[in-house]
């Protein structure tokens, strides 16, 4: 969908220590950049009051299809509830999120998620 439609846009609900430390997704090859935009404050773990006015300045439209991701799909799953109460049309969650699920030890990234399904990122 990132790919088809230039439109299209991948929403980062991460916190911003979470980008910088974990790494984000690298949409370079397709020319975009994925919107930034947190659901949460860290380390407060505030709703960031601002986070639908972020949304309409990144977002192409109301129509414009919006993917997010978190760490696992949580976040995201409800960033995409308020972007759609909000009268967006067109919003999906990226279910396996950034890093996706526990394993057996209680650690993420080795069962589903952007990284370990081999999608590019940047760290740093």
């Amino acid at each position: 969908m990132l790919a088809g439609d230039p439109k299209a846009r991948l929403v980062d609900v991460r916190t911003e220590a979470e980008w910088s430390f974990v790494g984000v997704p690298d949409l370079s090859s397709l020319d975009k950049r994925p919107l930034l935009v947190e659901w949460t404050d860290f380390p407060s773990g505030q709703m960031n009051p601002g986070f639908l006015d972020q949304v309409k300045e990144g977002a192409a439209g109301r129509e414009a299809p919006l993917l997010f991701i978190c760490r696992s799909g949580v976040r995201s799953k409800a960033a995409a509830v308020a972007a759609t109460a909000a009268g967006y049309t067109r919003c999906y969650n990226v279910t396996t999120g950034f890093e996706g699920d526990h394993d057996e030890n209680a650690r993420r990234g080795s069962v589903g998620g952007w990284k370990h399904d081999g999608l590019p990122w940047v760290q740093g």
